[in-house]
């Protein structure tokens, strides 16, 4: 075993790649889940993220209390939290100490009483924030229909990214400017985890319903700045961009943040337009770009050390002159993929 003391800390590994908690660690971690509050905060977070104020609901408990058990969560190693603006998510660890809670939590009796009467709040809580979601999509529908009415339906657009991504199954999606979070519903079943970053929180209250409706707990999303990722280099392979770059000011910035979070061999999809003169958009819905060429966006690819795979556009069909081109571009890292561990799909989907 190893000495190391500190709670979050350093794991040795078996010969297999299992990591090892050190006897203090465990004990530590033990001590920690040894409490009825934090079993049961635990037992929430394994179907998915809660906030404070989630928890205080659910639990029927102070917003400090609370808090401290979290903060101890949190510091064990048991708990992640990741601020969105003035909100704090709270999910279950990675790692060996969220191995750890899992393997407790698995040895759980589901028809527990109290944590029955948990989930049953906690699906509550969950339907009022699909009800608060809605009603925000529906403030937003007509503006957002009236943009995909522009170009060729979402259906075609899906079906092109899945044949140029294909079905072979790899272990972590980004997806960048998530909205609804609609390409990590498009390819669950393919990664092993997938994270959604977007700037508005907004949008992620609606992301977080659909996903969550959809029943993946593999999945989270979080609030972030695009041009400053708060990523670790190297860390995914599959990285999107489904209409977010026209409205950005910089996007060649933007496209290198993404390609410094790509593993090696790793690929970066770009949904787009192509060059359009709907000045309108600039105004109504936003847009910083008027659509992007395939001659400037394989310079900002090159440029970020990345090669273009494939290039695809999409056209509007015959008598639908006025449509917008929707372009797509597949780039990968070309650094070689060296000693790639074999995937194995732990995706739950209900």
């Amino acid at each position: 075993m190893t000495t190391n003391a500190n709670t979050a800390g350093t794991t040795a590994a078996t010969g297999a790649g299992e990591p090892l908690l050190s006897a203090e660690q465990l004990l530590a971690g033990l001590r920690t889940v040894g409490e009825d509050t934090r079993l049961r905060l635990l037992a929430l977070l394994a179907d998915g993220e809660l906030t404070v104020k989630d928890a205080t609901v659910i639990l029927g408990q102070s917003q400090p209390r609370i808090s401290r058990h979290l903060k101890l969560l949190t510091e064990a190693g048991l708990v992640q939290r990741f601020p969105e603006g003035a909100w704090v998510f709270y999910r279950l660890g990675d790692g060996p100490m969220g191995d750890l809670a899992r393997l407790l939590l698995s040895r759980l009796d589901p028809q527990d009483a109290v944590l029955a009467g948990d989930r049953v709040r906690l699906a509550a809580t969950r339907r009022a924030k699909a009800e608060a979601a809605a009603a925000f999509f529906a403030s937003r529908a007509k503006t957002w229909d009236q943009e995909r009415s522009l170009h060729v339906p979402e259906a075609a657009v899906e079906q092109a990214l899945r044949e140029m991504v294909g079905e072979r199954p790899f272990r972590s999606l980004l997806d960048l400017g998530t909205g609804t979070g609609s390409l990590i519903s498009l390819f669950a079943g393919q990664y092993e985890q997938a994270v959604g970053l977007d700037a508005s929180h907004d949008m992620l209250t609606v992301a977080r319903a659909n996903l969550a409706r959809q029943g993946l707990r593999n999945v989270q999303v979080r609030q972030g700045d695009i041009y400053a990722l708060n990523i670790p280099a190297e860390s995914h392979d599959l990285i999107t961009l489904h209409q977010v770059l026209h409205f950005l000011d910089d996007p060649g910035r933007a496209i290198e943040e993404a390609a410094r979070v790509l593993r090696p061999g790793g690929r970066l999809l770009i949904v787009d337009f192509a060059p359009h003169e709907l000045e309108f958009l600039r105004d109504e819905h936003a847009h910083r770009r008027l659509g992007f060429s395939r001659d400037q966006m394989d310079r900002w690819l090159h440029a970020a050390g990345l090669e273009v795979v494939e290039t695809r556009d999409l056209n509007a069909e015959a008598g639908e002159a006025d449509r917008l081109t929707v372009t797509i571009w597949l780039a990968r890292d070309p650094r070689i993929i060296s000693d790639l561990p074999e995937l194995s799909l732990t995706q739950e989907v209900a």
